[in-house]
């Protein structure tokens, strides 16, 4: 007996993955800043909380900086793509360390909490982004419909 569902087949698209990942990394940077800043916070106090939210402003908006230049980028021309990944990687370069050289001179936030929730930011945004990719079941080809061509004989 073979089961039939009721909807049809919707193609998610090329970049269903790419918006999977985009998806997952938010949620896991969610999870990962109220985490940081709970701990940060009982154990450095408000230094504590804003090494957390600056760690995770930085880790977090690195990553997922590039999954949306990918997911813009793949609607574009592959030469042009590559040229907007190459400018948005140099770009997001520049701007961190223009961030942390403007931060250096400030004391407000703890500096152990900042470095351990950016490194924690970088793990569980790419492994959440991964995630989301691997679990997108998109198909490898396209197989074409027997009603718009009728010309074939299976």
């Amino acid at each position: 007996m073979r089961l039939v569902s009721s909807t049809p087949y919707t193609d998610p698209g090329p970049d269903a993955p790419l918006r999977a990942a985009l998806r997952y990394g938010l949620v896991g940077l969610v999870v990962l800043t109220v985490l940081a800043v709970a701990i940060a916070g009982a154990v450095s106090g408000a230094a504590g909380v804003w090494g957390a939210l600056l760690g995770a402003a930085i880790g977090g908006g690195f990553i997922l900086t590039t999954a949306a230049v990918v997911l813009f980028g793949a609607k574009l021309p592959p030469t042009t793509a590559g040229l907007v990944m190459l400018v948005s990687w140099a770009g997001k370069l520049l701007v961190a360390m223009v961030v942390i050289a403007i931060l250096n001179q400030f004391d407000f936030y703890d500096r152990i909490a900042l470095f351990l929730t950016v490194i924690g930011a970088l793990i569980i945004v790419l492994g959440a982004e991964t995630y989301g990719v691997l679990r997108q079941k998109v198909p490898y080809v396209n197989v074409p419909d027997r009603e718009a061509d009728p010309g074939t004989d299976r």
